[in-house]
């Protein structure tokens, strides 16, 4: 019997979705001592690297810089990439099994989590993640859009989402010229109305889950004041205890950030737009007739749970702000797979530290593993997928070594199968191509790049770029 993952034998893996989690579970299983594997990666879109290209804001071009890293894994002789190919739609389960001994799941979280309040469904209420796909040039969200021309907006959520939602809304047009948001997006928030930005947390100033960096550069906006009122920025006893007891320094930093805001008064500094902080609320209706024109909050307070955390308790206080748009930010959450077990409830593909598992019998399923947010749900940075892959292929080599895996059926190359199958299907090098056309496109125009944000446009380039021979499309 010949031993997988040598030469004569290669472990063969396939990788659906290529962000940050998927590209870590590549980097685990090379850096593999004695271990020959070879990683196919799927991504229904033709470009990689998931949300670092369509969720990071534009104007943080240092954490997108991580690509680089990505593009060295790619590089590997035993890698190979194949965008445009969608899991469900162009290969099923079936298909994989029938090629790979191993099957990692890295599609992370693809939707948003709802309100569940009257009025949610009126025109201008928006998820966070579409208003963030749209000016990132997602083709998902390019042809949304939204009503710029209302004065007042309120972002529910206080993560960092939330906080690039407002600061890509209260930047100056000098400001975001030099970043690689959409072209359109540009255009449009150049002719915004926007002047008054609310954004709104459950719970208070100690808990709010935005990073230092991202609250910190608010103030830095040219355009805008950040108006923090004094009343919500004064910790409540509970949260003064827990912070002191817990030693967060994270926590610490925000709180005398947003206490700094408060010191300089209501009235800020006159700048044409200001975003108002406000801490200890949630929304309980959207109002409106035929789209929203105000937001009616209650006021919480913080009780102590039995596990000691401190949650929101709403009181009989109620306010209404008028507002013309919302965005909720208040989660992502995933989506299921065709043929694959789904944890509806916390939006993950349920498993074992990281083997999927059976939802009836609770046992894991032979070769099949999931990595990064559809694994542990929406938490962390980028970095935070790096352990987190490392952690689900250790799982997958014990389980290699036991001889637990798929057995593939056929000799045949995934290359043959799509063609046969007439898909178009992207490689490594073409969107390295893509890529570099992205890049001369906006140093045109002065900017870092312009993007495709057009299936089709992206295909047409990338096929007018290949060189002759490339067998992928022909």
């Amino acid at each position: 019997m010949t031993l997988l993952g040598t030469a004569d034998s290669p472990l063969r893996v396939a990788i659906i979705g290529s962000g940050p989690s998927g590209f870590y579970a590549a980097d685990a299983y090379f850096k593999q001592p004695d271990l020959v594997v070879m990683i196919d990666m799927f991504d229904r879109l033709p470009t990689p690297f998931g949300l670092v290209r369509g969720g990071v804001a534009p104007d943080h071009a240092k954490i997108k810089t991580v690509t680089k890293q990505y593009d060295k894994i790619a590089a590997r002789p035993n890698f190979r990439f194949f965008g445009n190919v969608e899991f469900g739609r162009d290969i099923t389960h079936d298909d994989l099994t029938a090629y790979y001994h191993q099957i990692i799941y890295a599609t992370g979280a693809q939707t948003d989590r709802q309100m569940g309040i009257p009025g949610e469904d009126l025109v201008g209420s928006h998820a966070a993640t579409e208003f963030v796909g749209w000016y990132n040039a997602h083709p998902d969200f390019r042809d949304l859009t939204f009503d710029l021309s209302q004065e007042r907006v309120a972002v529910i959520g206080n993560g960092n989402v939330a906080m690039d939602v407002a600061r890509i809304l209260a930047s100056s047009d000098d400001e975001l010229v030099g970043t690689d948001i959409a072209d359109y997006a540009l255009e449009a928030l150049k002719h915004s109305r926007v002047k008054e930005i609310y954004v709104l947390g459950r719970r208070g100033p100690a808990q709010a889950a935005f990073t230092n960096p991202e609250i910190k550069e608010l103030g830095a906006l040219t355009d805008a004041d950040v108006i923090v009122p004094l009343a919500d920025a004064t910790l409540d006893p509970l949260s003064e205890n827990a912070l002191a007891m817990s030693g967060d320094k994270v926590a610490r930093t925000n709180v005398n950030i947003l206490e700094k805001y408060a010191a300089q008064g209501d009235a800020g500094t006159g700048r044409p737009r200001r975003i108002i902080f406000r801490f200890l609320v949630s929304p309980v209706e959207l109002i409106g007739t035929d789209h929203v024109e105000a937001i009616r909050i209650v006021k919480n307070e913080l009780t102590q749970s039995d596990d000691g955390s401190l949650r929101p308790r709403a009181t009989d206080e109620h306010e209404t702000i008028p507002v013309g748009l919302v965005f909720r930010s208040i989660g992502y959450k995933g989506v299921a797979l065709p043929g694959i077990p789904f944890d509806a409830k916390n939006g993950i593909i349920p498993n074992q530290e990281g083997r999927v598992i059976d939802p009836v019998s609770k046992t894991p399923l032979a070769g099949e593993y999931v990595v990064g947010w559809i694994k542990r749900g929406p938490s962390g940075i980028i970095g935070t997928n790096r352990p987190d892959s490392v952690a689900t292929v250790e799982s997958a080599l014990t389980d290699l070594r036991a001889g637990s895996t798929h057995n593939p059926t056929t000799s045949a190359t995934i290359e043959q199968y799509l063609q046969d199958c007439a898909i178009e299907y992207v490689t490594y090098d073409d969107w390295l191509r893509l890529d570099q056309a992205e890049i001369e496109r906006g140093e045109a125009l002065n900017r870092p790049r312009l993007k495709f944000s057009r299936i089709d446009d992206m295909i047409a380039v990338i096929r007018d770029t290949r060189m002759v021979g490339d067998p992928a499309m022909d």
